[in-house]
């Protein structure tokens, strides 16, 4: 089973039940080291060099948040900012993403028929979060397809157990 970071970032987690149950996933299974990036930098303060070696560590990476003003969690944008390092791309230098894998669970409140050309919000969420994809392949990781997590908030607890195994296939377990 491949060592997994997950990377989860949820400002308002509190308030999110789905969410909770969710990372609970990760907490049970050992090859997960889960890390709530909230909990770790309430201030902001992204320690780059310890995240970098960090990276290093694993086979795979999950990048798992709530769709927030249609885009990633601002302190998930200020990680990307501060960890990746623009001489990653460069000939000789070492890239700790380079041929990981790397799956996004991304969980939003509205139905998938809000997204995409005739919803209402006019934009896929691929298209949304098309900024951390981009990156990530940028970067020479093995990016794959978004699992989604619609409607989040009115999920029942069965559902949830269904997300969950869902995943798990999706992670090719």
């Amino acid at each position: 089973m491949k060592k997994t970071l997950v990377l989860f970032a949820h400002p308002f987690l509190e308030y999110s039940y789905s969410n909770r149950e969710l990372i609970n996933f990760y907490e049970r299974h050992q090859h997960y080291d889960f890390r709530d990036l909230y909990e770790e930098y309430p201030d902001f303060h992204i320690a780059a060099f310890r995240e970098r070696k960090r990276l290093l560590s694993y086979e795979r990476i999950i990048f798992h948040f709530p769709l927030i003003w249609f885009g990633m969690p601002p302190l998930l944008r200020l990680w990307i900012d501060e960890v990746f390092d623009g001489n990653w791309v460069s000939e000789g230098e070492e890239n700790p993403i380079e041929g990981k894998e790397v799956y996004m669970l991304v969980t939003t409140r509205s139905k998938e028929r809000s997204f995409g050309r005739e919803g209402k919000h006019h934009f896929t969420i691929e298209e949304l979060i098309s900024g951390l994809i981009v990156t990530l392949k940028c970067f020479k990781a093995d990016v794959k397809k978004p699992f989604i997590v619609y409607e989040a908030e009115k999920l029942t607890k069965k559902d949830i157990i269904l997300y969950k195994q869902k995943f798990t296939e999706f992670l090719g377990k």
